[in-house]
């Protein structure tokens, strides 16, 4: 008997490289034996190389897609990525709040290439998100963008902060569920090749826990699912290329 794939719904932007956003979301969610809905919250128009374009969709459009999912399939997790704006940020807060299921929240602010995909306003937002986030997972930038780990730590149930933007040959993930502190080390890999990877690694996590894995497991195995995305990258395209999600799964 075939079992029920989780279904994940994720609420993010666009990506037409297909490296990041909606298209990394579904390919990892693919990969990993869930079952991948979309609410699609901006259109980007971007490459290895940067951002060129980014138009916005209305909070109600946004919102529209998440009832949509939410009324007939339903879901088992969801993960936010890139809103586009604060009217977008409070619009989804509203829709989730009191939904008694996993939400992954990625704050998405700074893409790998550089490229500011939030303004100060979205970014104010985010506290209402966080709060209602089972997870939040700022990179080091982002981090610090939302006033460090001791404020976030307040604001959010569990927090995973990525070590991917320090420096040295490994990596340090640190997932801190209330008073416990758990550091997931992983060696470094000498790759231009990294677009995508918090989305990548935050729908992962989110298809764990939709599947009803521990948090610290469901993270685990996302981490492992991005180091073997990361080296099994095409390499595609001449600046921050795409990862490998084609060549990898970890259904286990």
């Amino acid at each position: 008997m075939t079992s029920v794939p989780p279904r994940i719904l994720v609420i993010a932007g666009s990506d037409s490289s297909g490296g990041a956003g909606i298209q990394a979301d579904i390919k990892t969610i693919t990969m990993l034996g869930g079952y991948a809905m979309t609410a699609i919250t901006a259109v980007t128009a971007q490459n290895t190389l940067g951002l060129l374009a980014v138009e916005t969709l209305t909070p109600d459009l946004v919102t529209a897609q998440i009832d949509a999912c939410l009324s007939d399939i339903g879901a088992d997790a969801i993960k936010i990525g890139m809103l586009g704006s604060p009217d977008t940020a409070f619009a989804v807060a509203d829709l989730l709040e009191g939904l008694n299921i996993p939400i992954v929240f990625d704050p998405v602010m700074v893409a790998t290439s550089g490229s500011v995909l939030a303004n100060e306003a979205t970014i104010a937002a985010f506290e209402r998100l966080m709060a209602l986030a089972s997870l939040t997972t700022p990179n080091l930038p982002e981090l610090a963008a939302l006033g460090g780990k001791d404020t976030l730590r307040g604001l959010t149930r569990n927090l995973l902060i990525k070590g991917g933007h320090s420096e040295g040959p490994s990596i340090e993930n640190l997932l801190i569920e209330g008073e416990r502190e758990t550091i997931f080390r992983s060696k470094r890999q000498n790759t231009r090749h990294t677009h995508g990877t918090g989305c990548t690694l935050a729908s992962a996590i989110a298809t764990g826990l939709g599947s009803g894995l521990p948090l610290a497991e469901a993270t685990q195995r996302a981490i492992s699912f991005v180091e073997a995305a990361l080296s099994h990258a095409p390499s595609f395209g001449s600046g921050s290329g795409p990862l490998g999600h084609q060549a990898t799964r970890l259904t286990d």
